[in-house]
């Protein structure tokens, strides 16, 4: 006779989270970014980002492992990663980081650390856009392409998950982390 363990992932509030953070018996890893990691995050975590991990690449440990990220959703998907990897339990905190910063929660932070991709993003499209806008008022109204440029960038950024903008503003020296 088999028995078969059922996959479980553990959804964690703030407090909850809290309790268990600094636990020897507990393995904390953010999913984030590098960059997002290096700005802010959780003591004690340890950083695995998403878009690095596989199944091959997870580690692997015998205390209790709580995942989280910025909002909950990688952090979910990293969960599958480590069920794929043999793992039968696995905790997440529901809401993310910005939960933790929600309820003042203290947390390591660089300021000095480059801004997150999605805000350097904004910054840049919101730039350039503005810069469009100004330039077709003011000098020829063919710069309207470069705004349009821009919004359908962002459009397709949006419809398939590949932003373009990011991968580019990613390799810029301040972007690196060592």
């Amino acid at each position: 006779m088999t028995t078969t363990q059922q996959q479980q992932l553990l959804e964690l509030s703030p407090a909850e989270f809290a309790a268990q953070v600094n636990s020897p018996n507990t393995v904390v890893f953010d999913v984030r970014e590098q960059a997002e990691y290096a700005r802010e995050h959780v003591a004690g975590a340890q950083n695995i980002p998403l878009s690095r991990l596989t199944v091959d690449t997870v580690p692997q440990t015998t205390k209790k492992v709580i995942l989280y990220c910025q909002s909950g959703n990688r952090s979910r998907r990293a969960a599958k990663l480590f069920f794929a990897a043999g793992y039968y339990q696995v905790a997440h905190f529901d809401g993310g980081f910005t939960a933790w910063k929600g309820a003042n929660l203290p947390y390591n932070e660089d300021k000095k650390a480059p801004l997150p991709m999605m805000r350097q993003v904004q910054i840049v499209a919101g730039g350039l856009v503005l810069a469009g806008t100004l330039l077709s008022a003011f000098i020829s109204p063919w710069f309207l392409l470069l705004t349009g440029f821009v919004g359908s960038g962002l459009m397709f950024a949006g419809f398939t998950g590949f932003c373009g903008m990011a991968k580019i503003l990613a390799r810029l020296p301040y972007n690196r982390v060592k």
